[in-house]
């Protein structure tokens, strides 16, 4: 219950003090009132500040985070980490510096992923890191308070999603739209989504791979698996540990599953030098490695991508599956770059397979076309 004191001038000369009490719904309906407005004062001065900031699309990944401004092209590529002090609570590094530092820190650092399989697993990092790539966007830190968008896996929940946008509206965004991933990564590798024919694109990222069938700039099925990139570091951390006794770190099995990383035999076999520590000695050893060893590493983490597409053929409508049996499909991400990918899906599927001309930016090349048109980004904003 709320108390106010109201002074009024009596017709006597004294002055008489009025107690009003006022119901608690009503006092409840005021300060909701009063947030709305307080809210809306907030959203105007952002709106207004806005004007001086660059609009930003921002491909949110597990292993690396993209910001392309408008008129500008591709401004940050940086690996998604953070390096935390955990005495003074303090950001030590941001992105390639952080990723220097992962499985190298002392005791009171910590080097952290805070994105997992494509969404957000730590909400406060998360904000640090993208409020640090908003302000290196724009080489300051004061009045920044761009318009954002946000590519994001397509099976992502109501929770995730909100954790996304919460994130960039902490780190002073003025607006913020999502759009699903796979379709943007469709855009950014120049297929023609809004025609009435079928697309289908096969984004191969750090967390997740998104597979979407699109016609008419809509998903006609999609679907997202939690198999990519990191999980091949994982796989081929565990097949040298297996086979060689030998532990190595995610820096180096990332390394190996670029340069020996193969989906299909290679025409000429090469081999690498691989340093770790013997598991059973506890001392470092090196050991030598081949092409055919991460291949058959890798085989389940492939053999799990090829099945989800297998899927979504089998669930595509007819007049479009004739279409992607003329166009093919296309093949974005870091994934794609996995030596002879498209050739062994080739064969699994029978259809013809392509990879973007740059996959690794498809995703923020598309999502920052959407920042010079706005009504395709309201026909395909998931928000």
């Amino acid at each position: 219950m709320t108390v106010v004191w109201r002074l009024s001038h009596a017709p006597v000369p004294s002055l008489t003090i009025d107690l009003i009490f006022f119901p608690k719904d009503r006092t409840n309906r005021m300060s909701s009132n009063t947030f709305q407005m307080r809210y809306s004062r907030i959203h105007n001065m952002r709106s207004l500040f806005s004007l001086f900031s660059s609009d930003l699309a921002i491909d949110l990944g597990t292993a690396n985070t993209l910001v392309f401004a408008h008129g500008k092209g591709i401004i940050v590529n940086e690996p998604s980490i953070i390096a935390v002090n955990k005495v003074t609570n303090e950001v030590e590094a941001v992105g390639k510096e952080a990723k220097e530092m992962l499985g190298r820190t002392p005791g009171n650092i910590v080097a952290i992923k805070p994105m997992k399989d494509g969404v957000i697993a730590d909400f406060r990092h998360t904000e640090k890191m993208l409020n640090y790539f908003i302000q290196k966007a724009h080489n300051r830190k004061m009045m920044v308070h761009p318009r954002i968008v946000i590519g994001v896996p397509s099976e992502i929940t109501q929770v995730e999603k909100r954790a996304v946008m919460d994130s960039a509206y902490r780190a002073k965004a003025s607006e913020v739209h999502l759009v699903e991933q796979a379709m943007v990564a469709a855009i950014g590798a120049g297929l023609p989504i809004t025609e009435p024919g079928g697309n289908m694109v096969v984004d191969i990222g750090g967390g997740t791979t998104d597979i979407a069938v699109i016609s008419l700039a809509g998903i006609v099925y999609s679907r997202s698996v939690r198999m990519a990139g990191n999980q091949m570091d994982e796989a081929v951390m565990t097949y040298l540990k297996r086979k060689y006794n030998l532990l190595i770190g995610e820096r180096t099995a990332e390394q190996i599953k670029i340069v020996l990383g193969s989906a299909f035999p290679l025409d000429k076999p090469i081999e690498m030098e691989v340093k770790g520590r013997n598991l059973i000695e506890g001392v470092p050893k090196t050991i030598t490695i081949e092409d055919s060893e991460i291949r058959e590493a890798l085989s389940e983490c492939i053999a799990t991508i090829i099945n989800a597409i297998r899927v979504a053929l089998e669930r595509t409508p007819p007049e479009l599956s004739a279409d992607i049996s003329d166009r093919g499909i296309v093949l974005t991400g870091g994934g794609a770059l996995i030596k002879n990918l498209d050739k062994r899906i080739r064969e699994e599927t029978g259809l013809p397979v392509s990879i973007a001309d740059d996959p690794l930016a498809s995703v923020v090349l598309g999502t920052g076309k959407m920042l010079s048109d706005f009504k395709l980004l309201r026909k395909i904003s998931i928000d």
